[in-house]
């Protein structure tokens, strides 16, 4: 098979600084380069590939749908749209949902939201939505506002009016803060995934909620990277007892295509009314009818599998030559190693498996039914390459 990258370089926009790796396939947690070298995959497309590479369950559902309708637009109904909208409610509780493209997308729906319901019910003043440091919420030009990571913003400003910022784990500040703006939502990560991988205290998502209920301020919970399963519950925020008032979730949920959900609880199931969003392809019905087929298989028994798979990781690292530290929860994980995160990273892909990053560690993102053996196997190329 002929190199193309080349092609790639001499046409595609500059914005992803690319491994030498040309993947040409894949089967379950293994993907082939141009020259038939296998990889452990233990990123699945920075938690995109839910059920791993040719899945045959998501292969027929997707492939099925194609010889149907590809595509409508939001001017009529569609089965797969409306059955993996039931789907996710039934499976939160919550009571309507809006279909996008991308998890940024999702987000600048929520904020939409968000500042529409605060200005019915207490004036168009209140439009502040606190976010916290070391957020990521995309790369939208709102959404690198909501971002909590000031050198996201360098070259782009002026960003979009009206976020605030404050410290993680620490609720007097964001408290404080909200008391000394007039705030529409608080939007959180229960974990930060392109942060470091950091895990909220669950004191601090508690007092978030309770002040966020008492002052009828929205609570919404980024779900872009934590949810579809990913940390061995529906959603991450399931571990920490909290109903939000919005849920924004992508990346997993559409198993390799693109798709983005917002999904609405009481307060907010019925603040957008027609004409005031939309989105040309958001409920295509191959996506949708790839992210039920992805959604349906998201039960218990996968859950404590996962839970199961992320138990070993932490077992195994935790007291590593060369760890410092093991975080996280479910099968995304983050390893702080004595050495270069992204040293460790190139070693463990000249070894044959493919991780990511996250500020200074390794990030671990396998797909969640990754086989045992696989798993195994790669975490021990992980513990070669950290040891010192």
């Amino acid at each position: 098979m002929n190199s193309f990258a080349a092609i790639d370089k001499n046409f595609v926009a500059n914005t992803y600084n690319r491994f030498p790796l040309e993947l040409v396939r894949g089967e379950n947690s293994t993907l082939f380069d141009i020259n038939g070298k296998e990889y452990i995959d233990m990123g699945s497309g920075i938690g995109v590939t839910a059920f791993g590479f040719n899945d045959e369950v998501w292969k027929n559902a997707v492939t099925e749908q194609l010889s149907l309708l590809q595509h409508t637009s939001n001017l009529y109904f569609t089965e797969p749209c409306a059955k993996l909208a039931s789907v996710l409610c039934e499976k939160t509780g919550m009571k309507k949902v809006f279909f996008g493209n991308s998890g940024a997308e999702a987000n600048e729906c929520a904020i939409k939201t968000a500042r529409k319901y605060a200005a019915d019910k207490k004036g168009s003043d209140y439009y502040t939505i606190i976010t916290l440091e070391n957020s990521f919420h995309g790369r939208t030009v709102t959404t690198l506002a909501a971002t909590g990571q000031a050198h996201y913003h360098e070259l782009f400003n002026p960003l979009t009016d009206g976020f605030v910022h404050t410290p993680a784990n620490d609720l007097d500040k964001l408290i404080k803060t909200a008391n000394s703006h007039k705030t529409a939502a608080i939007m959180i990560e229960c974990i930060q995934g392109e942060g470091g991988v950091n895990v909220l205290d669950e004191a601090f998502v508690k007092g978030v909620y309770d002040f966020a209920k008492e002052n009828d301020i929205l609570l919404i919970v980024d779900e872009v990277q934590t949810g579809n399963g990913r940390t061995g519950k529906m959603y991450a925020y399931i571990h920490y007892g909290i109903k939000p008032d919005i849920v924004t979730t992508a990346k997993g949920l559409g198993g390799g295509l693109p798709i983005g959900a917002v999904l609405f609880g009481e307060k907010t199931e019925n603040v957008l009314g027609f004409g005031e969003h939309g989105s040309t392809f958001g409920g295509n019905p191959v996506c949708c009818a790839g992210a039920l087929s992805i959604v349906e298989r998201l039960d218990e028994k996968l859950f404590a599998d996962i839970v199961t798979k992320s138990k070993y990781i932490f077992d195994e690292l935790s007291s590593a030559s060369g760890v410092i530290s093991v975080c996280g929860k479910g099968l995304m994980i983050g390893i702080k190693p004595v050495k270069n995160a992204s040293d460790v990273l190139k070693i463990c892909m000249e070894n044959g498996v493919l991780c990511l990053t996250a500020k200074d560690k390794l990030r671990l993102l396998p797909a969640l039914n990754i086989p045992m053996e696989s798993l195994i196997k790669a975490v021990g190329v992980i513990k070669d390459a950290c040891k010192l």
